[in-house]
């Protein structure tokens, strides 16, 4: 009886091991289960750890933990638990904080490389190991007090486009933490001429947003080697959901650079700048070694027809936001940054990759915490994808995107040149043929009776439903800077011309409508030595020169100005495509490099009743008729005084390469 008993219970032990190991069997990645719960990753309290991790395919899943976030052996291994719907469970009843995890699947009877779960919220120094961590104990003083600085419309948004460690490492920039995200929690800081600095000089500059290139932990920067001085803008995504550890001052503790990245957050909230996240969820740094694919191998991605990785991000690979975990896991992510560290808005890196259902339930889930989250992308992919076009989150599908705004190549590539073609003008540095493309951009590329679209550079219709939709541009940290740009097109033009057109070129976007997006250091005419994609070239040619403040004065003046007329006149950030039709009229300048238009009723609640813009793309002084009375002008093209300069009727001589803007309090002007 007793051989009998110990028979049965060999037995049974056999049998649920093998249950336990039995790899679950599907047809497609469509036959996935799907799981509702919003509790994957770690939940951490004193007593009791637990981990979840989704991953239906796997016959085992093991849970290490450490002492350090690399190297050392396990201090305890854990067999995970199979539940419902293809998650696995661990529960350690313990108190774990401080130590390091990493998980391992078996899937076709092979054990995978040990990688944090995608949910990871901690992780160690270079991102190889997750880390438990007490986020309640991560909150700099007055985090709970912490609040968005107010915004009443999308229009009012004035972007700026910085990266951490280009803000301060500059020797002259007088910024202690260089670098690092604490750099830009300092003030009083100034160059030895005692021009202001970093976070003065932002707030100074009057910008509304800041938007951070990726500041989650990307893969390309060794963080132990932080001395070699490695430089990358970050597009290579490795843990979505933990912030970078070379801007810390301590990579390897995962708590430090969570409670310097709060720290940075609300330094720029108390100085009234809200912050935007530059987010890479459509591609991952790593493809076949990525987080995702060693748990769940191949789920997370699209493929073409031979079952190898599609590529429409041409980093060799795209994620599949249509399937139904990666569109949780991507709403989850950034509720994550939202909730825990006060994020006030999204970029989306090639957006266009993204399908638009998942994008509008992004849309649905941030807004529903706040209204005023702002959320915007690149309309386009790097390649083609195996996602019908007609479902892609693409520019020209703009309008059907709830709250959401795409960058506007159209005016970009109008005032300052087709983008990949890098000896061609553009408007602003007086080339012909691009007229009907600026007056596109001036009307944040909604629809409106006085633009031909058959003449427009890339678009074919208006594609934005509003003007909150359009992010309207010249530069960004891609591509050539402005200034770079224009030295290389017009090489024959002395220094002084070249400023006259980059003035021109920021005045296009700071009145145009939609949202003013600046790319950081333009205002100080900007350089990266004429490299165009500086992604990983040293700070020499990356950083913010502080000393050019000092030497373009006038330049920057001329910025700060344009963002306060901005800011003061509502005329131009009108709220919808019925406004501008209703208020903005262009008017019959009678030349190619001529763009003239109006502003009249008091547009969006302006006090000045009637505005006339004038945008001259000649390299030579123009005369411009007015239309009927006497106009005072507010904006010569060198300066700008809202209280008024000088008068002018009939003709006016409009400076080369120059915006004017005129005003006039009388109802009869049209």
């Amino acid at each position: 009886m007793k051989a009998r008993l110990t028979f049965f219970l060999l037995t049974s032990l056999i049998f649920s091991a093998c249950k336990m190991e039995q790899e679950q069997t599907y047809a497609s990645y469509d036959d996935y289960p799907v799981y509702e719960g919003d509790d994957l990753g770690l939940r951490y309290s004193p007593g009791r750890s637990v981990f979840k991790l989704w991953s239906p395919p796997a016959s085992a899943l093991r849970l290490r933990l450490y002492q350090e976030g690399l190297g050392g052996e396990p201090l305890q291994q854990i067999d995970m638990e199979r539940g419902e719907n293809g998650v696995w469970e661990a529960v350690v009843e313990e108190d774990i904080e401080g130590q390091f995890y990493t998980f391992q699947a078996k899937v076709d009877d092979r054990w995978l490389s040990e990688v944090p779960d995608p949910y990871a919220a901690a992780v160690g120094v270079n991102g190889r190991r997750g880390m438990v961590v007490d986020f309640s104990k991560t909150h700099p003083e007055g985090w709970e007090q912490d609040r968005r600085p107010p915004l009443d419309n999308f229009n009012d948004i004035i972007v700026y486009e910085l990266h951490v460690r280009d803000a301060s490492i500059h020797l002259q920039s007088g910024i202690q933490h260089k670098g690092k995200y604490l750099g830009l929690t300092e003030t009083g800081t100034k160059t030895p001429d005692g021009a202001s600095t970093g976070l003065d000089h932002m707030k100074e500059l009057g910008v509304t947003h800041v938007h951070l290139l990726p500041v989650f932990d990307f893969r390309s920067v060794d963080e132990t080697q932080l001395d070699e001085n490695p430089y990358n803008w970050g597009y290579d995504p490795q843990n979505y959901n933990a912030p970078e550890g070379s801007y810390a001052t301590d990579p390897y503790d995962g708590a430090v650079r969570i409670r310097e990245f709060k720290q940075m957050v609300k330094a720029f909230h108390d100085a009234g700048i809200r912050v935007i996240m530059d987010v890479v969820y459509n591609h991952t740094g790593a493809t076949e070694e990525s987080n995702f694919n060693q748990l769940v191998p191949g789920y997370y991605y699209r493929h073409r027809e031979d079952g190898s990785f599609s590529d429409a991000a041409a980093c060799g690979n795209e994620t599949a936001s249509e399937r139904p975990m990666m569109r949780k896991f991507m709403i989850e992510s950034v509720l994550h940054w939202v909730n825990e560290y006060h994020i006030d808005g999204f970029r989306f890196d090639l957006m266009g990759i993204h399908d638009i259902e998942t994008m509008n339930e992004i849309s649905d889930a941030l807004h529903e915490v706040d209204p005023s989250i702002f959320l915007y992308g690149e309309g386009w992919t790097a390649g083609d994808s195996p996602l019908p076009e007609n479902e892609r989150a693409l520019k020209k599908h703009t309008h059907r995107l709830d709250q959401i705004a795409a960058f506007s190549d159209d005016i970009r590539d109008a005032l300052k040149g087709h983008v990949f073609t890098h000896d061609a003008p553009g408007f602003a540095s007086g080339e012909p043929g691009l007229k009907e493309s600026v007056k596109f951009g001036i009307v944040a590329s909604t629809e409106h009776p006085q633009i031909d679209y058959d003449l427009v550079n890339y678009s074919e219709a208006p594609w934005a439903g509003e003007p909150s939709q359009t992010i309207t541009y010249v530069s960004a940290h891609d591509n050539h800077t402005l200034w770079d740009r224009l030295r290389i097109s017009r090489p024959e033009a002395d220094e002084a011309e070249r400023i006259r057109m980059h003035k021109l070129a920021l005045a296009g976007v700071l009145t145009a409508q939609g949202v003013s997006f600046l790319h950081a250091g333009s205002e100080l005419l900007r350089t990266k030595q004429e490299v165009e994609n500086s992604y990983q070239s040293p700070d020499s040619i990356n950083q913010i020169d502080w000393t050019r403040k000092t030497q373009y004065p006038d330049v920057y003046d001329f910025t700060r100005s344009l963002i306060a007329l901005r800011r003061n006149h509502p005329a131009f950030r009108m709220t919808s495509t019925e406004q501008i039709q209703q208020h903005l009229r262009f008017l019959d300048a009678g030349d190619d490099l001529l763009v003239a238009y109006t502003l009249t009723g008091n547009a969006n609640g302006d006090d000045w009743e009637n505005i006339i813009v004038v945008l001259n793309g000649h390299r030579s002084e123009q005369e411009m008729t007015l239309p009927e009375g006497t106009w005072t002008i507010v904006m010569d093209g060198a300066s700008i005084d809202e209280s008024g300069m000088r008068q002018a009727s009939a003709k006016m001589k409009v400076p080369a390469s120059s915006v004017m803007i005129l005003v006039k309090e009388d109802a009869a002007a049209q």
